[in-house]
């Protein structure tokens, strides 16, 4: 599978995304700043949001339009976070043109039809589809038909809306199909990263897998590297002084950059299976204990527990052979210090 000019999963580094969200402040320069900072810190994309809060909801005020879910946005209406948090869609092109210039990807989350007839005007090259949308299966329906790379994050999925979300691309013809383990708490906690997901979900479904982050900090996305997670996904801002709904569980550049380069040493630490022999290893194991002479033996001795044994350095025989030595005599005079050799032995 390939995003744009790269490709996801095999061997290939890790796709980063820098997810801008709402860290924008309604300020056009913030987040042309912003992407840059993202390209320095080592970020491979950026992806915004393309919504409306009448895209995404009604302007009311009743009690099921109020958030009181224990979120940090608790008590404010649907209608006036979203009015917040949403880019202006008259951004995008000029978003996706400096992108482009600074050799990020460039792509979105569509909430609604609209915004995917919208960003298909645009061109991107992959599609994401946020934890709350992936059981709007007529919505993924229509992105997977668009036959572009879909990232779905699962932050609110029972097994059996993954399957369904899942069911619904290949219903398209589309398996371009990647999964993000994702909590959908903001900020999540780290006790409830459950990363161990993302290696069962690779097996479950047979699809590239990742992680869409909402921790404090840089534990999670790198751990999940071992998990064999080939996307991460996490929120970006240039400073948290901007402030905005995101602004709390969102990284500032110089952490965005500590996190990529962790994640960068974690997947070459991971290297390959390999139980071969190398030079090092074969000069390390002259470190380990062999058979050594430790009490001069004179031609025709013994061989026992007090004049051979099992020390450092590693120039004799196996200690697996102590046993099979024990009790035979010696072929010849042998100096205290000598390591012991199958010549010694009658």
């Amino acid at each position: 599978m390939r995003i744009g000019n790269r490709k996801i999963g095999g061997t290939c580094n890790t796709f980063i995304i820098a997810e801008l969200s709402a860290n924008h402040g309604h300020d056009i320069s913030i987040v042309k700043k912003s992407l840059k900072a993202a390209k320095d810190a080592g970020a491979d994309a950026v992806k915004i949001q393309t919504y409306t809060a009448d895209t995404l909801t009604i302007d009311c005020d009743n009690d099921y339009f109020k958030l009181n879910t224990g979120t940090i946005w608790d008590g404010r209406t649907l209608y006036d976070l979203y009015s917040e948090a949403y880019t202006p869609w008259g951004w995008h092109k000029q978003i996706m043109e400096y992108a482009n210039e600074l050799g990020l990807i460039f792509f979105s989350t569509p909430f609604d039809k609209t915004a995917v007839d919208f960003l298909e005007e645009l061109n991107v090259p992959v599609y994401k589809v946020a934890s709350f949308e992936i059981m709007d299966i007529p919505l993924i329906e229509y992105i997977a038909s668009k036959g572009k790379p879909i990232i779905i994050s699962t932050g609110v999925a029972s097994l059996s809306d993954i399957e369904e979300s899942v069911e619904a691309c290949k219903r398209m013809g589309n398996d371009q199909i990647i999964l993000l383990k994702c909590t959908s708490s903001y900020p999540s906690k780290i006790e409830d990263a459950n990363l161990n997901t993302i290696s069962n979900m690779k097996e479950t479904f047979n699809v590239e897998v990742g992680l869409s982050d909402h921790t404090l900090g840089i534990t999670v996305p790198v751990v999940s590297i071992a998990l064999g997670a080939k996307v991460i996904e996490k929120h970006f801002i240039l400073d948290k002084s901007i402030g905005g709904p995101d602004a709390l569980f969102s990284l500032e550049p110089s952490e965005f950059k500590q996190m990529v380069d962790s994640v960068r040493e974690a997947e070459k630490s991971l290297g390959q299976v390999d139980y071969s022999m190398t030079q090092k290893k074969k000069r390390n194991r002259l470190l380990g204990r062999s058979l050594f002479v430790v009490k001069d033996v004179k031609a025709g001795e013994f061989f026992s527990e007090e004049n051979i044994k099992s020390i450092r350095p590693g120039y004799g025989l196996s200690p697996k052979h102590l046993k099979d030595i024990l009790g035979k005599k010696a072929k010849q005079d042998i100096q205290r210090g000598t390591p012991v050799e199958w010549r010694y032995i009658e």
